[in-house]
């Protein structure tokens, strides 16, 4: 695959870690314990490629209102009004309490319209939604990994690469209950560090990534002035 096949994640040094980035079309699970910035992780990704190479994004929040969204992308120099013609942002929650009629509905059929829609009037080439546990929670599955097969199977049908936010407790490797790890194309897996008795590091990894010769390894992830990066963990 050529370097215009894939979505750079824009957390520096780490697309080398890639490949390039992630294939496009992907589904990608984001899966980390709470702290470790996988929303802002996600944000950045969309972020990036709409003002550096001009991509659509779509972010679908399950559980963070867009107010509160918005306050801490701006506190990350990440603010939603720099790309607010590529990039929208759905508070699925807040949507469902307004609108007239939609009570009845699953979380799940919402998502799909909402998924649906802006992909017909933004056709956006990147969706993130936080967080595909809430969705699975809220969406009342009966069968969930006969579901969650045929959700992912939907999402595929989007022709966008997708970052499923995923939460995870701290020292799990766990990264889904129903199947979620097998059915991703990717797993970026997030995590806290202890490296000594003062302090902590946050770490990142590709566990794995179809399509692609990756690395396995953690990188130590550093935010700083509005910038990701992964640097290698240097040994005490």
């Amino acid at each position: 695959m050529g370097q215009g096949d894939r979505i750079r994640t824009f957390i520096h040094g780490f697309d080398d870690k890639l490949g390039g980035g992630i294939p496009e079309g992907h589904i990608v699970l984001l899966a980390g314990e709470p702290g470790t910035m996988k929303s802002t992780i996600a944000f950045n990704m969309i972020y990036q490629n709409a003002l550096r190479d001009g991509r659509p994004g779509t972010y679908i929040s399950l559980e963070q209102g867009r107010d509160n969204l918005t306050r801490h992308l701006d506190q990350m120099s990440l603010s939603p009004r720099d790309v607010e013609t590529k990039v929208s942002i759905v508070d699925l929650g807040m949507i469902r309490r307004n609108l007239d009629g939609m009570a009845d509905r699953t979380w799940l059929e919402i998502f799909k319209m909402y998924a649906m829609n802006l992909k017909r009037s933004l056709n956006y080439d990147i969706l993130v939604v936080d967080s595909l546990p809430v969705l699975e929670l809220m969406s009342r599955f009966e069968n969930p990994r006969e579901d969650l097969f045929q959700l992912f199977e939907w999402i595929r049908d989007l022709k966008a690469t997708t970052i499923l936010i995923s939460e995870m407790k701290p020292a799990s490797e766990d990264f889904g209950k129903n199947g979620e790890e097998y059915l991703s194309d990717g797993i970026i897996h997030t995590k806290m560090e202890r490296v000594d008795d003062a302090n902590i590091q946050r770490r990142i990894r590709c566990v794995k990534l179809r399509g692609t010769n990756h690395s396995p390894n953690y990188y130590t992830l550093i935010f700083q002035s509005g910038i990701l990066q992964a640097t290698r963990i240097i040994a005490e």
